[in-house]
Formats: structure tokens, sequence, C-alpha cells
């Protein structure tokens, strides 16, 4: 079939010769008497090329042009005009004409106008193909990239893991072998000691096992409007007696005029019992006078920064680098690496960050920043968190 054309001119004379001129140019021609019934034929046909005068009753042809334009905007459309109509010409450019001609019409002139009209169309499908295959080739290379990232990321949690594991089984092959020496001398003091090492490394593994359940395991965050001190009271509580056994006091500086923010005081609690706990587990076996950790909450601006710091002998900095990797621990046998990571992603699905510092007075301070209230693009109830560890 060829090319449709429609042309938009209120004289019959003119619309009878252009449709002659347009039919010998191998095209089909569709003729309007003026923009409305232009606009209706266009609706109907979608031609990809419109003619139209600029002067016409009722709907001109400016009015037809922005119509068109807005129904279609790769449509090509020439106006034709009178030599008194050139302000409107130059207009019509402005509002995506592709050309204009003056009248009466030049056989040539419209042939190529016509003739640029048509490589200007195809130029446009070129470039629509060209963009299709370029987002098509975007979207498949970063298909890769994702799956490569993913794999990357599994292999090196994999290798991790695996490296944990490998601890925690030559744990247990020495145990077996203290087991295998106590049998063969009938040393009760090696098979009870083999025991309550196979029995430690067991509670180890189990541990691992529900920590990494834990940590994959999505959990609707609540946030609601709270007293901001309420969390950390209930961590101080819930820490007490575990603190207490271990001879470790616990103090609180609680900003009095914190007020009210709109938190998941579960999440938040379950952060600071992770501080907590490691807090109080740095003073095993080391000699140390000041014996306190002391948790601390202040407003900055509209962030709140919840912070626990121990008096214990301190984090190296070599340490303090890897606190936050997966696997990593400073505990030995009763470790897993997983409780710090689990805290930091928590802290993340609640829009706030950790740090950890050692302080010069010695020990060191674990700090959780939080945003007052959850950012207007973080749906409510929707953002995910590991389970305490």
């Amino acid at each position: 079939m060829s090319e449709m054309v429609l042309f938009a001119d209120d004289e019959a004379g003119i619309r009878a010769v252009m449709a002659i001129v347009l039919a010998d140019a191998g095209l089909t021609p569709l003729m309007a008497a003026d923009g409305r019934e232009a606009l209706e034929l266009f609706k109907r046909h979608r031609p990809g090329l419109v003619i139209t005068d600029i002067r016409m009753p009722g709907l001109d042809g400016i009015g037809l042009l922005t119509a068109v334009k807005t129904i279609d905007p790769d449509v090509e459309v020439i106006m034709t005009t009178g030599h008194g109509d050139m302000k409107l010409a130059i207009e019509s450019l402005r509002l995506g004409a592709s050309d204009f001609l003056t009248k009466p019409i030049d056989d040539a002139l419209l042939g190529f106008s016509l003739a640029r009209a048509g490589e200007k169309r195809d130029l446009k499908r070129r470039l629509a193909a060209y963009t299709g295959r370029l987002e098509q080739l975007v979207e498949e290379k970063t298909r890769r990239l994702i799956r490569a990232e993913r794999m990357a990321a599994v292999g090196q949690t994999v290798t991790e893991m695996s490296h944990a594991i490998k601890n925690m089984a030559g744990g247990l092959e020495a145990s077996m072998y203290v087991m295998e020496k106590g049998l063969e001398c009938n040393n009760r003091e090696y098979l009870t000691q083999s025991w309550d090492m196979i029995r430690c490394d067991v509670a180890r593994l189990k541990n691992l096992a529900l920590n990494l359940l834990d940590y994959a395991k999505p959990v609707t965050l609540h946030p609601r409007p709270i007293d901001a001190n309420e969390p950390a009271r209930e961590a101080l509580r819930l820490i007490g007696a575990t603190a207490g056994s271990a001879g470790v006091a616990l103090a609180s500086e609680l900003a009095p005029d914190i007020g009210q923010a709109v938190l998941d005081p579960e999440a938040v609690h379950a952060c600071l019992l992770n501080f907590l706990q490691n807090a109080v587990e740095a003073f095993e076996g080391a000699d140390r006078p000041d014996r306190r950790v002391v948790l601390t909450t202040r407003a900055e601006g509209d962030a709140l920064v919840y912070a626990v710091r121990d008096f214990g002998p301190g984090i190296p900095a070599a340490v303090r680098e890897q606190l936050f990797s997966a696997f990593f621990t400073t505990k030995g046998s009763r470790g897993t690496g997983i409780g710090l990571m689990s805290a930091r992603k928590l802290a993340e699905e609640m829009g706030g960050t950790l740090a950890v510092d050692a302080p010069a007075g010695g020990g060191a301070r674990f700090s959780l920043r939080l945003p007052r209230a959850p950012h207007p693009d973080r749906p409510a109830d929707t953002a995910t968190h590991p389970a305490e560890s």
C-alpha cells in the first residue's frame, strides 16, 4: 500500500489539484475541508504525514499541528501559507512543523519537502530501532552483571562460611582426639574435658545455623511513635542479669529532652542488646579497674544517636576493620560472627548506620544513628530486617 498523506485546506480547488499531485507522487491522499475534519481523519487513519493550510475556519493549521503532535509526536507536518503569514509559518516550526510552503505551491518544492519529511521519518525509525536494540543490550549486560555480582557474593559467603565451619570442625576433631586419649587411658578428666569441648562446639554450630536463618528471614518493621529512650531502657533491663553475673556495672545517660520518634522499638533494642552483650563480654578474662558499660542517647537535629561504651581492653585497629564482616568473631569458640553483621543490616533497613571507635580512655564505643522518623520514600510495614540473633 502507498503511504497516506492527510491534506487540509478550505479551498476545494486547491484540494482537487493536490489530490492529483499527491496521487501522481505515489501517495494516497486523505482530503479534509477544515481542521476538525482533518483531525478526525488523522485519528482514524494515523497517516505519517500531514500537509495543512495555516488559515482555516474553526480549527486552523496551528491548532491542527498542535493536536496531531499531541497524539503522535513523530508525525511530520508541512504547513502551507500565504505570503502574509510568515510569522505564523515560523511559529509553526517552533511548534514542531518540519517545513512550510508558500502558495501557490510549487510542485518541485513540494517534492523536495515530501522527500525531506520521508527522510526524517526514516531517520526516526532507524533511531528508534537502534535505541531499542541499545536498551535491550544494556538490559542484557545489566542482567549478566547482576548475575556475576550475585555469584561473586555467593562465592564470598560460601568461602567465609566454609572457613567458619572448618574451624568448628577442627575444634570437634581436637575434642574427639582428647576423648580417644581419655578412652585409651581410662582418664576421666580427659573424657570430661573433651565432652565439654564437644558440647561447646555443637552449641556454636547450632547458633551459627540459627543465626544464619534469622539473618535471611524477613521480619516486617513496625515503626510507631514512642519515647525515643524506651528501647534503651528495655535493652538495659534485658542485659542486667548477664552483666551482674559477669561483675560488670551498667550505667545510662539518657537524654531527658530527646522526645518522641517514629521507630520500631524491637528493632532498635535488638541492635542495642548486641552492643551491650559484646560490651559485657569484653571484660571476660580482662583485669580492668573500671568494669562499667555506659549506654547513652542524644538527639542531633533530625537524627538520634544511641551509643554503648565499655572500659575494657579495647579493640585493635586491624580488628575494628573486620568487625562487621561475615563470620568474623573475636569470641573464639563462643562466637559465630553473625551478630554485628545482622545489627548493621537491621540498622540499614531502618535507614540508619552503625559505627565503632576506640576512645582515648580505653575500651570501645559502638553507636547506632537513626532518623527520628522513617524516610517518606520508605513504605511503612514493608521494610524487612533479620530477627534478633
